[in-house]
């Protein structure tokens, strides 16, 4: 898992949003972000300086992106 901080992240994310790289996003209990890829590829990220509002927002825009989001139990 690849821990960083908020704008660090978002600068990773934009250029996968642009494109139909994602086949869906998973929030796991403890506010880590798993996104598996079309290529059959997985990263996990935890984002060490975002509040429950930021990451909110940034599931919205995903989500947005017509990417699925899962939450886990």
């Amino acid at each position: 898992m690849q821990t960083c901080r908020l704008n660090d992240f978002l600068k990773v994310l934009e250029p996968w949003l642009d494109r139909d790289y994602i086949r869906k996003v998973v929030l796991t209990n403890q506010d880590h972000l798993l996104f598996f890829f079309t290529d059959g590829g997985q990263k996990a990220y935890h984002i060490d300086d975002c509040t429950k509002a930021q990451l909110k927002n940034i599931l919205a825009d995903i989500r947005e992106k017509g990417i699925p989001i899962e939450k886990t139990q």
